[in-house]
């Protein structure tokens, strides 16, 4: 047995309720009499009241009977109830009518037979509701099986008309709106979700035997289908809805339809922000690429006008980390299903050929191969092999074929259980440690081990050079 105190319900009331001193009173005498009512109808009973946004509900005061067992395991004094999951008690909140033995799910997740009775305060306001849960598994549990029908769609009809039980579970803890309408558009069944929407939409009490088309007049064609299932999207006073009306055949006759109803409105908000976060992302990439290639245009503007000879290496050496970088955004702008991936071996090789088949390396004929499978990377990190790959075939060009005539430059990626491997292997004079670091090669090692969090090395081998980048990578599913 939990026993509320009357200071509790007072100090919930004042915190999270507009309830007037009059009004909590009322609350109060209610509460009173909690424990005798859950005594006698052998079930928890407890006292709901609005919070002040009215979105929300709260429990100020609850009772568990001492003479069966309680359906809760914890007390839950203080807890919020959603309308999701109580439908029931939002809907008295609305109308100020009770609803009686309603199935539901505790917030424990039992099933429960709930009864809902409004408590009504000074001036005809609904204050507060008392809410009566009672165990019914045990019932659930006993009803005779449901006979095997031959058509599907008939099994689906009379387990939502609830012919095993007095009235059915399944639909009333739906969040989904439920009509069942009979051939003559007449509601014959609504669940709490469905009378929620009426009331909301309409401004009306939903009710049995009325025409469904006298609330929704709009949807009367739709209603009036013939086909088995049609869904459509539909928007009402400015809420998005999925309609979905499906035939009620029963022993091969149609008497009537489900209508379910499915609230977009969330969801399609958000696919209208995430509409505009792309295009704005999109944007921003594309000023990105004219800005870097404007750098670029600047750079080589100032080449042809004149440079000292010594400065002039150091001009393409950055003038080629700037298109590299470029080159990310270029990608990224020519994929039209994804704002944020580049794929890594057309980045590679896209980078690759500018150093190798759009200058001039002395008479020399230089070769570029690439393989791997096909990798998605983030545009952060794409940037970050851009620029260490740039500078790894830039320093195969510049050194690795001195006194040469011919060179082959491989690059190939390999994708490992959590890891992406880059071997780019050229078959010049080849690497020794005695050789003089470089201001590139530096570059590459702190681009790697910070920006990539991945190692590096460097090695000579009987063909040449090969340098080995890896960097960890999950590929999403």
């Amino acid at each position: 047995m939990i026993k509320t105190e009357m200071n509790t319900v007072v100090t919930l009331c004042q915190l999270h309720t507009d309830l007037s001193e009059q009004d909590i009173q009322k609350i109060q005498e209610v509460v009173q009499n909690l424990q005798l009512i859950a005594d006698l109808n052998q079930a928890n009973v407890f006292v709901d009241c609005q919070t002040r946004e009215k979105k929300h509900a709260i429990v100020v005061a609850e009772a568990a009977p001492a003479t069966a067992n309680s359906v809760y395991k914890n007390p839950v004094v203080g807890k919020f109830a959603y309308e999701t999951f109580e439908p029931a008690v939002f809907y008295a909140f609305r109308t100020g009518k009770p609803l009686f033995l309603n199935h539901a799910l505790t917030q424990e997740g039992k099933k429960v037979e709930q009864s809902v009775v409004p408590i009504v305060g000074i001036h005809n306001r609904v204050i507060g509701t008392l809410i009566m849960e009672k165990d019914n598994s045990f019932k659930l549990q006993n009803q005779t099986k449901l006979k095997a029908l031959t058509e599907a769609n008939e099994t689906l009809s009379e387990l939502l008309l609830g012919m095993t039980e007095n009235r059915p579970f399944i639909p009333e803890v739906m969040e989904e709106a439920l009509f069942i309408i009979d051939e003559d558009l007449r509601i014959q069944y609504s669940n709490p979700a469905a009378m929620n929407l009426v009331l909301e939409m309409c401004s009306e009490e939903c009710k049995n035997g009325k025409l469904f088309t006298s609330y929704f007049p709009n949807l009367a064609e739709m209603c009036r289908l013939p086909d088995e299932l049609v869904i459509q999207e539909i928007i009402i006073k400015n809420k998005v809805f999925q309609m979905k009306k499906i035939a009620l055949v029963q022993h091969e006759k149609n008497s009537g339809s489900f209508i379910i109803f499915r609230d977009l409105t969330e969801l399609r908000e958000k696919e209208r922000e995430l509409t505009v976060k792309t295009v704005a992302i999109r944007e921003i990439h594309h000023r990105v690429k004219n800005n870097l290639q404007t750098v670029a245009s600047l750079l080589r503007l100032q080449m042809r006008r004149g440079v000292p000879e010594e400065s002039k290496f150091h001009f393409i050496k950055s003038l080629n980390r700037i298109v590299s970088i470029a080159s990310v955004y270029e990608i990224i702008l020519s994929n039209s299903e994804n704002q944020d991936d580049v794929e890594l071996v057309s980045l590679i090789e896209k980078i690759g050929n500018m150093l190798v088949f759009n200058e001039d390396h002395e008479g020399k004929l230089i070769s570029i191969d690439y393989s791997g499978p096909k990798i998605l990377i983030k545009s952060n990190l794409a940037v970050s092999v851009a620029l260490v790959i740039n500078e790894l075939i830039q320093n195969c060009v510049k050194h690795a074929f001195a006194e040469m005539t011919e060179g082959q430059i491989d690059v190939v990626i390999q994708e490992k259980a959590s890891s992406v491997r880059v071997l780019v292997k050229d078959n010049g004079i080849g690497y020794t440690p005695s050789m003089k670091p470089s201001l590139g090669l530096d570059i590459v090692k702190m681009m790697i081990e910070h920006d990539l969090s991945g190692h590096f090395s460097i090695e000579g081998t009987s063909d040449g050079t090969e340098v080995t980048v890896e960097f960890p990578f999950a590929r999403e599913d």
